[in-house]
């Protein structure tokens, strides 16, 4: 906000004057200052706001009006007409403290915080930190050039492609997609400061194209048109690899490893004369990893417990422009199986399991075929003996009773009185056959001659 000058009362002037620009604590306890279009000064404490900290950072939205300002604690405000219009907290703004805000040229306010670089808008606020490729996740302010975005962070100056830094901003899933940055950091002569003071702004770019920004120890000033730049990919080497505390040789031929090795360490490295401090590996293991793997400035991979296999390693390095190189180096190995990981052994074993199943098989079908022949017999048993009890018993008392009741009609003729007597002793004959009958059918289940009771049969035997 730009102050004209204007007539005020001279105590109240100084006492502003002293505190917005002398004293920050009572700058802090005043809160937003200003000047109405009546020329009046105008106090807005940070409670108007909907915050108890103060804001570090203001930019004036040219295309709506008012102001936007961002706090100490995070989140963003936005101010017109006296009234808030317009609020982000936390969990829905940008994290941690609001170093700069300011807007591009497509009306996306940038606000640079300790939660990385949140772009707003259209109401939606999305967030490119460290997830995305930044070294770190903590912006302290953002500029631009022709060619790139400049981003200040406690890990250094990273530089990113426009063309990587726009890609980025119109993805529809912002989340996943990544970006390049080329960092700058002591090595190249820059001062880094892990937290911005309190002096706006922190960056100004002049005419000739240069960016001046302040540093912990006086100002800074690079030229974005004479970085220079590294075409050199540099070479890639893989030293050695270690595999349970014991180290292998790297050889021409393939290496073999033992079996059973749980730790797996290999080696490698990159050379490149110019600061070589910065150069950045990625590797990739393949049959085992399915992506490469960013792997910063660490010169050594890790594995454990490796299936028996062959496997290929691969390198790859950048230099200290971003400069890959692609081809890197590769290196071919195996681990060796344990004689119960070997294809024969898995194959006995399915061998014998598939004996094992068929002796169980057969086991099974002599059982059942055991049952089979047990109850046969018990069935022809059975009929065996209702047979025999049919022609011992039931047969033999029906032969008996039509002997006698043949014997009755020899009695008519000459022995008329003794005709009643005997025919009623052959009826109850009859009578006596049926029920032997019933009963041998009856026991054609329950016969207690098949149940192996010899006593009981003897007996049943008399009474009959």
């Amino acid at each position: 906000m730009e102050f004209d000058a204007v007539l005020l009362p001279r105590r109240r002037a100084e006492s502003i004057a002293r505190g917005y620009w002398h004293d920050r604590t009572i700058n802090q306890d005043l809160g937003l200052v200003g000047l109405s279009p009546a020329n009046e000064v105008e106090e807005f404490p940070w409670m108007t706001f909907g915050h108890r900290d103060p804001a570090l950072s203001l930019a004036a939205d040219s295309a709506r009006g008012g102001i936007w300002l961002g706090f100490y604690n995070g989140g963003v405000v936005y101010f017109r007409d006296g009234q808030v219009r317009a609020s982000y907290s936390i969990p829905d703004g940008p994290a941690g403290r609001v170093n700069q805000l300011r807007f591009d040229g497509r009306g996306a306010l940038w606000a640079a915080t300790g939660g990385g670089l949140s772009r707003l808008k259209d109401g939606r606020i999305d967030t490119l930190a460290s997830r995305n490729g930044l070294p770190c996740d903590a912006v302290q302010w953002m500029a631009e050039d022709e060619q790139s975005v400049w981003l200040n962070m406690p890990c250094g100056l990273a530089r990113v492609a426009r063309a990587d830094f726009d890609r980025w901003a119109s993805a529809t899933d912002k989340a996943r997609q990544t970006i390049h940055a080329t960092v700058f950091d002591s090595a190249d002569g820059v001062q880094n400061i892990s937290l911005p003071g309190g002096y706006h702004p922190q960056v100004a770019k002049s005419s000739d194209g240069r960016l001046w920004f302040i540093g912990p120890g006086g100002l800074n000033m690079i030229d974005p048109r004479n970085v220079p730049f590294n075409k050199l990919p540099p070479a890639v080497h893989i030293e050695q690899i270690t595999a349970d505390r014991k180290i292998y040789p790297v050889s021409e031929g393939r290496l073999r490893l033992p079996p059973l090795i749980r730790d797996v360490q290999i080696d490698y490295t990159g050379l490149s004369l110019v600061a070589p401090e910065k150069m950045r590996f990625r590797y990739k293991l393949e049959n085992r990893d399915r992506d490469w793997i960013d792997a910063g400035t660490r010169r050594q991979a890790f594995y454990s417990d490796l299936r028996p296999g062959n496997y290929r390693f691969r390198a790859a390095a950048s230099n200290n422009s971003g400069v890959w190189n692609e081809a890197g180096a590769f290196l071919d190995f195996g681990v060796a199986p344990a004689y119960y990981q070997t294809r024969w052994f898995l194959a006995s074993c399915v061998v014998a399991l598939l004996a094992l199943l068929a002796a169980l098989y057969q086991l099974r079908l002599r059982y059942l075929t055991r049952q089979f022949h047990v109850r046969m017999e018990e069935r022809v048993n059975e009929r065996t003996r209702l047979a025999r009890d049919l022609h011992d018993t039931l047969l033999q008392s029906f032969q008996g009773v039509l002997l006698k009741f043949q014997a009755v009609t020899y009695l008519f003729p000459d022995r008329v009185e003794e005709a009643p007597k005997t025919l009623a002793a052959v009826i109850e004959e009859a009578r006596a056959a049926i029920i032997e009958g019933r009963d041998a059918v009856y026991g054609l289940r329950a016969s207690t001659v098949i149940t192996n009771d010899l006593a009981k049969a003897m007996h049943t035997l008399g009474e009959e």
